[in-house]
């Protein structure tokens, strides 16, 4: 509930207007009864036609006015419910950016494409019902009951009786569907995966000839779905039938009992009309205010998962240091690198764009060191190659970098500062990056590109691609306006890449990081693409991470990962003479090993 009131806030006084819009409808909805039964005490009896048209008038102006205080409260309710949804889908996604890989791992993204939609749908739902069926009920009980005993007292004893009959069958309802709607969220998450799942592998499923099995569990996960649908249903069955039970009895007993009191002088013949009435609007709002009670444990269900995010701790925290002791940092920093170069033990700070200190990396569930012992550096203007193994860590040492992680021991620096002690978006601004697995946005080309720069040229943009490697952008029909799919599939798998790394040579950055960016090219254009890469980028770092020996021949500084360790750091020519590992690695690829 505090979660619920903590977005309504916002519009307290919306909220305000929506609840007496709400009140205008029902008083008006009771004040027709008392009006009916005027006419028939006093109208009908004295055969006065001038009270019943001037009763009826009134009767149809207090209509008309309970009509446009219904309107006007259902649109204002649905405006609320409008901006209530908008404002927690936009925290939802806003506290997800926060998430890192692991966080974001703990929910799931069917469960999390669940969350954002269709809860907070749900919740949009209960609190348009409560506000138009719930918060009236105590109005009209009380107001009903206030009528019936100024009728009859023993009419008002009746009415009590039966409100609180329907009210405690409520709370029993109500606490049987709180289960079954837990239950029902966790299925309808169950049954969003496999079905992504089967939408996103079907080639796979296909290739393996595995369509009944695929089709087994999901008819299993749509059947566990409609079973505990079908116990929710059953409620609001039993729920129905017995209300009407209810409200036939109730009237039946106005009937009988104001017979008799009408008998013994006690009320008027009109009275029975407005008795019932009252009895059957008490009973609606209740009925009514039922069904949403049974729904309200779902929205409970709801509100939990939602509250779950936002209650989760990001794993990765902005530093916390201010510009004063960044700035401190780094002169202290570069004072102690100045004075390592004047004994030849280091390069100048300037140049360093990171630096590995002793770092290693373990996941958060899992038992061993996934990179121990990293000590190295990144220069300025110079390209550093990481090759290794599959599974030797490193698209991990990249994300390191990117603080998708943080180191367990040691320390990751960019430009002389630890960065734990940078906020992500000043550290992030200054890296470029092109992820292991190219990905376009759906749009045009052109806005893939604005990514890496929101104010760049069409002539930038050409300039870009050329060096890239992306010529072909110029062949199709549409030119830089031309259409890119969801996930790029619309364009081969070196088209994607290329337009990938075209993305980030947009943005001006200190350190370039090209995770096996390179795999799905040709020696050719790889070559090319490197060649001009050098050019380009010849005033910041570049950190290739490959699986091809020729990728990487001319680097710089090439280091050698084996099981999440060093195994060694130099050129190729000294790497093959002194690592094993990457001789071997060399001589699988190359004829020779040269």
């Amino acid at each position: 509930m505090k979660l619920i009131l903590h977005f309504l806030k916002p519009y307290r006084r919306l909220c305000v207007f929506t609840i007496l819009a709400m009140l205008l409808d029902v008083a008006g909805g009771l004040l027709v009864p008392r009006l009916t039964a005027d006419m028939i005490n006093i109208g009908v009896e004295s055969g006065s036609l001038e009270y019943i048209i001037g009763k009826g008038i009134a009767m149809l102006a207090v209509t008309i006015f309970a009509g446009a205080g219904a309107l006007l409260g259902s649109w204002l309710c649905a405006d609320l419910s409008a901006k209530l949804g908008r404002d927690m889908r936009n925290a939802v996604y806003e506290k997800s950016l926060t998430f890192s890989a692991h966080d974001f791992s703990q929910f799931g993204t069917g469960s999390m494409i669940t969350r954002t939609l269709n809860d907070i749908n749900i919740i949009q739902q209960s609190v348009v019902w409560c506000i138009q069926m719930v918060l009236p009920v105590p109005a009209v009980c009380v107001m009903g009951v206030a009528m019936a005993f100024a009728i009859d007292t023993v009419m008002g004893f009746l009415l009590i009786g039966v409100t609180v009959l329907i009210i405690v069958l409520a709370i029993i309802v109500t606490r049987r569907a709180s289960e079954i709607f837990g239950r029902l969220q966790q299925l309808l998450d169950r049954m969003n995966v496999v079905l992504r799942e089967n939408l996103t592998g079907v080639r796979v499923v296909r290739a393996f000839r595995k369509e009944k099995d695929e089709e087994k569990r999901m008819r299993k996960s749509f059947e566990d779905y409609a079973e505990t649908s079908i116990s929710a249903n059953l409620l609001f069955a039993g729920l129905e039938s017995t209300a009407f039970f209810v409200i036939n009895i109730c009237i039946v007993a106005i009937l009988w009992l104001g017979g008799d009191r009408i008998g013994a002088g006690y009320m008027e013949i009109g009275d029975i009309t407005a008795l019932t009435e009252y009895s059957i609007l008490i009973l609606f709002y209740i009925i009514m205010a039922q069904m949403v009670i049974i729904l309200l444990p779902r929205a409970r269900v709801c509100i939990r998962r939602i509250q779950e995010v936002f209650e989760t701790e990001p794993e990765i925290c902005d530093g916390q240091k201010d510009t004063e002791d960044t700035e401190t940092y780094g002169k202290i920093t570069e004072q102690s690198a100045e004075a390592d170069c004047t004994t030849g033990m280091a390069p100048h700070i300037k140049d360093i764009v990171v630096r590995f200190s002793n770092a290693s990396f373990r996941f958060p569930d899992a038992d061993e060191y996934a990179l121990s012992d990293l000590d190295f550096i990144c220069r300025r203007g110079e390209t550093t190659a990481v090759i290794g193994g599959t599974g030797c860590g490193k698209s991990t040492l990249a994300q390191l970098i990117l603080r998708f992680h943080d180191v367990t021991e040691g320390s990751v620096e960019v430009n002389s500062m630890d960065v734990r002690d940078m906020t992500q978006k000043e550290l992030r601004s200054r890296i470029a990056y092109v992820p292991q697995k190219a990905w376009l946005f759906s749009g045009m080309i052109a806005d893939n590109l604005r990514y890496g720069n929101e104010d760049a040229t069409e002539e930038e943009m050409r300039r870009v691609l050329s060096v890239a490697q992306a010529d072909f952008v110029s062949s199709l029909a549409n030119g830089l306006d031309a259409h890119v799919a969801q996930g790029g599939t619309n364009f081969s798998g070196g088209q994607k890449q290329r337009l990938s790394i075209a993305r980030a040579l947009m943005k001006k950055a200190d350190l370039y990081i090209f995770d096996d960016s390179f795999s799905a090219l040709d020696f050719k254009t790889d070559a090319a693409l490197r060649k001009a890469l050098k050019q380009e980028v010849s005033d910041a770092a570049v950190l290739i991470i490959a699986q091809r020996i020729n990728t990487i021949l001319n680097a710089d500084q090439i280091i050698v990962l084996d099981e999440g360790r060093i195994a060694g750091i130099g050129r190729h020519e000294e790497l093959m003479e002194k690592c094993s590992i990457y001789r071997d690695i060399a001589r699988s690829q190359m004829k020779g090993g040269a």
